[in-house]
């Protein structure tokens, strides 16, 4: 029974999926008011270590600026793409709709008729007879819930946000720099299959980001 909905979706995704981790948050896509510099953009693929913050004096500044090139990672659409307020995925860098037409159901994994698992593996699957894409694939795959939702929103409300234990899982600073460091799920972004860009840097990067971004005070952007 779910063979026939994985074939749909690799025919559609052959053609509509150029560029899409995620894992993705029809109207025109919505974009965050503000983004970390280059998010999405390729234009750098590195992420600033933390030593180059360590001229900036003043610590809620440098809290801020270690966020800010976190944020990089976080404002990626292979980021938001699984964070979306409707329960709609996005795809690609354009953050266009989930092709096909799904959602997340009540627990986001899908719904009764179409779990999530119907088309995603746990690992990315090569799309037959497409050269260089991939249907995205991982152990945890399933959207953000959607108080976590970070779709349209500026890389501050996220900030905000991802402080918040109502908006965040229930997670303290330390459980999130943990699941920021260490989750496979977001481990996935920096290996979303053939043809698809990934997010800057390595997780090792990122979270060494966002351990100093914490022990410096853990400052948001403004909204």
């Amino acid at each position: 029974m779910r063979r026939l909905p994985l074939a749909v979706f690799a025919l559609s995704a052959a053609v509509t999926v150029a560029g899409c981790k995620s894992c993705s948050r029809a109207q025109a896509p919505e974009a965050p008011a503000a983004t970390a510099p280059d998010a999405g953009s390729g234009a750098r693929a590195g992420l600033q270590p933390v030593a180059a913050f360590s001229g900036i004096t003043d610590p809620a500044a440098r809290s801020v600026a270690l966020f800010v090139e976190a944020g990089r990672v976080i404002a990626h659409p292979r980021c938001v793409n699984c964070h979306p307020a409707d329960g709609v995925p996005r795809q690609g860098l354009e953050q266009r709709p989930h092709v096909p037409r799904v959602t997340g159901g009540p627990k986001g994994h899908g719904t009764p008729g179409l779990p999530c698992t119907s088309c995603h593996q746990e690992t990315n699957t090569s799309l037959v007879g497409a050269t260089l894409r991939s249907v995205p694939g991982n152990p945890k795959w399933a959207l953000a819930p959607v108080e976590m939702a970070w779709v349209g929103k500026s890389l501050g409300q996220i900030c905000e946000q991802l402080k918040d234990p109502e908006r965040n899982g229930g997670k303290s600073l330390e459980a999130l720099h943990h699941h920021m460091a260490e989750d496979v799920l977001v481990a996935w972004g920096w290996s979303p299959g053939p043809g698809l860009e990934p997010v800057p840097g390595t997780q090792a990067e990122f979270g060494a980001l966002i351990r100093a971004w914490i022990d410096t005070g853990a400052a948001c952007p403004s909204p």
